[in-house]
Order: C-alpha cells, then structure tokens, then sequence
C-alpha cells in the first residue's frame, strides 16, 4: 500500500513541475510581446522626433511642429531631456 501513496505523489510532483514549466514559458512569451507596443506608440512609432524643443525644431528645419506630452522623455523613447515633437502641417514639396 505504501508504493501506491508513493507513485501517486510522485505523479503530483510531475504534473505540477509540467504545469509550472508551462505557465513560466507562456509568462516570458507574452512579456517578449509588450516590448513591440511600447515601440509602436512610441514618439518614432507615431512620426514624431525626439528635439530638445519644438520651438528648437521649428527653427532648424521649419514647418509646425507642435509637443507630444505623453511621449516626452523617456516615456516615449527619448532623452530625458527631449521633447517629442510631431509635425503638425506638411510643408508642400517645391
């Protein structure tokens, strides 16, 4: 009788070794995905660029350019000391 507590925690053990090798494998493929979305809506990934200032920006290359708070820093890619800047009006081609 004493074999059969033996096997049937042996198989215990197995399955819930199985089961955690599973969950760990699916934990780092669903972090290995969220690294695409920070990049995607990131201050590149919308078309912005990362400048010291707009204003900055505006000056050196003209057009509109205008901030976009939430990707500013390095929240959205850049320096911590950059602003990221998004054209706001296409200047036509000549």
């Amino acid at each position: 009788m004493s074999k059969k507590a033996q096997g049937l925690s042996m198989n215990v053990i197995i399955i819930a070794a199985i089961a955690l090798l599973v969950l760990i494998i699916l934990a780092v493929l669903i972090l290995r995905a969220g690294r695409g979305v920070t990049e995607g809506t990131g201050c590149r990934g919308i078309g912005g660029r990362c400048y010291s200032t707009c204003q900055d920006l505006m000056d050196d290359e003209g057009g509109l350019w205008v901030k976009n708070l939430p990707n500013s820093g390095t929240a959205g890619g850049c320096a911590q000391d950059e602003e990221c800047c998004v054209r706001l009006i296409e200047q036509p081609e000549t």
